[in-house]
């Protein structure tokens, strides 16, 4: 059944009290009109519980907006979330276009800092290097759209979106990204399955990270990050010590990341929250490490950018050049498929956080035990 307003309904009687789904809750295709966002499509999603997303359909269906209850999830810049066409690749340029919301997703072939590496694994005597701007190309890339809407099985009712992004060249990397996007009518939450498939003839490098960014008014001063997690590390000039704490807006704050090793659960599922307890809300994610071995945070709590991303990854933030020496770097062949899983979701409440923060100690105990060599080992990654 479908629990909407703290009543619960089968399909026949809740479709007896609307006129359309919509009024309850649905998907819809919209497209944006102005300023440099013009052109952009949209997927409006609405559960019918305060909680509401946008996917960016010419933006890798990456989740720009997200709200519950009229209170905003997920960072937005001033930047916007303007369409392929304003991509500057080159260095930083990325930035120009990171509108943050809930989701920025980078790769398919690089992630991280930029990079000049070779390209001599293509074959094409005029391409012996390739230079690699931040984080990129796939968030800005234009969706094939290949269905959304909603779907019953049974009593329950499941919003959808499916799309394809291909990043291509010719004598280059050649993939394909299929993703779909689920949130249940009556539930809070959203659920990602990606599969990146290298659909071309030269084995090729693939990088993958899933930039979660929260926002204020769940990132505010004594807001918390609740993580399993152990081994902090400072990747820059600062130090890791209370890096799990959040405080207000400071001017001149200069962004901090920490990386730090992650326990999971039993079936490879990692939980992450940040947690404002006197607001009672909080934003989490879920993922895999079998998938995603790696995690760091990114604090950059400064006057206007002030947001705190929590980031799974396949690779370390010591970057693709690093990671290559050292034998990390995942090479797809060709036909070769990786998948990820990814939920992000509202905890609304003082129960919920509770819920959460128990799950994330239970984990963390998985972790301890684990250390101390007496049982629950960590899932062995899955091989590429």
């Amino acid at each position: 059944m479908t629990e909407l307003w703290n009543e619960r309904f089968t399909r026949p009687e809740l479709l007896a009290r609307v006129g359309r789904l919509a009024q309850a809750g649905g998907v819809r295709l919209v497209t944006l009109e102005d300023g440099n966002e013009r052109g952009v499509r949209v997927l409006e999603f609405r559960t019918g519980t305060g909680f509401q997303f946008d996917v960016m359909v010419d933006r890798a269906m990456d989740i720009g907006r997200c709200e519950l209850n009229g209170m905003a999830l997920g960072w937005q810049s001033n930047a916007g979330f303007p369409g392929p066409w304003a991509y500057e690749p080159e260095g930083l340029g990325w930035l120009r276009g990171f509108g943050g919301g809930l989701l920025t997703t980078c790769g398919l072939d690089h992630t991280m800092f930029m990079a000049d590496d070779s390209a001599e694994h293509f074959g094409y005597p005029a391409f012996k290097t390739q230079t690699f701007g931040l984080h990129g190309r796939i968030s800005y890339t234009p969706a094939r759209l290949t269905g959304y809407g909603e779907r019953w099985e049974g009593d329950q009712c499941t919003l959808y979106a499916t799309g394809e992004m291909t990043q291509a060249r010719v004598f280059g990397e050649q993939f394909v990204l299929r993703r779909r996007i689920e949130a249940r009518l009556g539930e809070s939450h959203l659920r990602i399955h990606d599969e990146v498939e290298n659909i071309g003839n030269a084995p090729t490098p693939h990088m993958y990270l899933y930039h979660v960014n929260v926002g204020f008014p769940v990132v505010d001063d004594g807001a918390e990050l609740l993580v399993p997690a152990s081994n902090p590390v400072a990747r820059g000039a600062h130090s890791a010590e209370g890096y799990t704490r959040f405080h207000g807006p400071e001017a001149g704050y200069v962004e901090q990341v920490t990386e730090h090793d992650v326990a999971a659960e039993a079936d490879g599922s990692v939980p992450v929250a940040i947690v404002n307890r006197a607001r009672g809300i909080g934003v989490y994610e879920v993922f895999n490490q079998n998938q995603l071995p790696h995690h760091f945070i990114w604090r950059m709590l400064g006057r206007g950018t002030y947001v705190v991303g929590i980031e799974p990854s396949t690779n370390s933030t010591s970057g693709r050049l690093a990671d290559k020496a050292q034998g990390k770097l995942t090479v797809l062949e060709p036909g070769q498929c990786r998948a990820y899983d990814l939920e992000l979701g509202a905890l609304n409440g003082a129960a919920e956080i509770d819920v959460f923060a128990n799950r994330v100690a239970a984990a963390r105990g998985r972790q301890d035990v684990s250390d101390a060599g007496v049982a629950s080992p960590r899932p062995a990654p899955v091989s590429s």
